[in-house]
């Protein structure tokens, strides 16, 4: 099969040898596959992801030495069937599979790992076991974001939003614009996305973002509507104040214990999504979030970063750090695009052969041209064709 292989962060198209399907296993032709921004970062910084991984007691990352097919995000169709493979996958189904897949008793993650070839190419080895059928005739080009989206409703369903809340999304990559897409899923009233850049700002506003600000111009916690509170003057004040007046109901403290339970005994923040993933950006969050926010971080940083706990303990805020799925938010989100609950249209701008996966490296590099590419094994493009 021809695969496309990232070595010395050189990426070049090579004929690999077909994958053979082990008990419990499939093999897919790849009808597509996304080229994810943890596929940019691992091409250049795969020794540090790596080193981390080393630390978790993973040793088998993929290296900058090392030869890897990457792609995690794909949609296939079942080419070939391992023993005991169940009935409900046959030849022709169009299937999406989560990323993991086992090589004697040990498992990888597939696309990240030189012993678990992603998407990539013509074929990729998947697990029954992690894999879904495709329902409702849904189209491999939004198939194929399952994954991506599965990520994004991880993220909101740790971040507790409530459709009273204001979301407040940094970053409109693929990863922030899926956010948006989930949340206004979700019924969140008000989201409000900040980009620098004019297409990806736009590209917020397809996904329902309700406000779009250039944080060149304006701050994103500047235009979100509500009553959070920014400064410690205000929050001394609002203490007292609440105070002088509870305190002339009797039995205020039954009072105070029903609001608390109902969460509006003390004020709150939005609930932030930091989608950028660069050195300082925790700590530009940190210094300027309202009161009692919520911190959701979901962009991936691939360098050492600092932030003054000081400061996120007088504010009170809730860091959070999230990573992938579970088996059932990958599910329900491929059953969400299906029903058309959630719509993801908007994150794929082009599509590209695996003779142009290089030149669609380059491209993601400009948020002005695109934002998602999928690749298209049966394609001959060389460069991203616009969606």
């Amino acid at each position: 099969m021809r695969a496309v292989v990232c070595e010395d962060a050189a990426l070049s198209v090579r004929d690999l040898p077909d994958p053979t399907p082990g008990k419990g296993q499939l093999v897919l032709n790849v009808l597509r596959c996304g080229i994810c921004g943890s596929d940019l970062h691992a091409r250049e910084h795969c020794d540090d992801l790596g080193a981390v991984m080393a630390e978790l007691d993973y040793a088998d990352f993929m290296s900058r030495s090392s030869a890897t097919v990457l792609g995690h995000e794909f949609v296939g169709e079942v080419r070939e069937r391992g023993r005991g493979v169940r009935r409900e996958f046959r030849e022709g189904d169009h299937v999406v599979s989560l990323p993991l897949v086992r090589r004697g008793r040990a498992a990888h993650p597939v696309g990240l790992s030189p012993l678990a070839p992603g998407g990539y190419a013509e074929q990729v080895l998947v697990e029954q076991s992690l894999s879904f059928r495709v329902p409702n005739g849904l189209a491999p080009e939004v198939a194929a974001l399952t994954e991506p989206m599965a990520v994004a409703l991880h993220a909101v369903n740790r971040s507790d939003v409530s459709r009273r809340d204001t979301a407040i999304v940094l970053g409109c990559g693929p990863v922030g614009l899926a956010v948006i897409a989930w949340l206004k899923a979700r019924g969140v009233r008000t989201v409000v996305a900040s980009d620098f850049s004019p297409g990806r700002r736009a590209l917020a506003t397809r996904c329902g973002a309700d406000v779009v600000v250039d944080p060149a111009d304006s701050s994103p916690y500047d235009v979100a509507p509500g009553r959070a509170l920014t400064t410690a003057t205000a929050f001394f004040r609002l203490a007292v104040d609440s105070m002088d007046k509870l305190r002339l109901v009797p039995g205020w403290q039954h009072v105070f214990r029903a609001a608390d339970r109902l969460g509006a005994a003390t004020p709150s923040g939005p609930v932030v999504f930091e989608c950028v993933g660069v050195p300082g950006m925790i700590e530009s969050v940190v210094s300027a979030a309202p009161l009692n926010s919520r911190v959701v971080v979901v962009g991936v940083c691939m360098g050492a970063d600092a932030f003054r706990p000081s400061m996120a303990i007088n504010k009170e805020l809730d860091l959070r750090f999230v990573l992938c799925y579970t088996p059932l938010e990958f599910r329900d989100t491929l059953h969400a695009l299906a029903d058309g609950r959630v719509d993801a249209s908007a994150l794929v701008t082009g599509t590209v052969g695996l003779d142009g996966v290089a030149a669609a490296f380059d491209a993601l590099g400009d948020p002005e041209a695109h934002a998602k590419v999928l690749i298209d094994p049966t394609s001959t493009a060389t460069t991203p064709i616009p969606v």
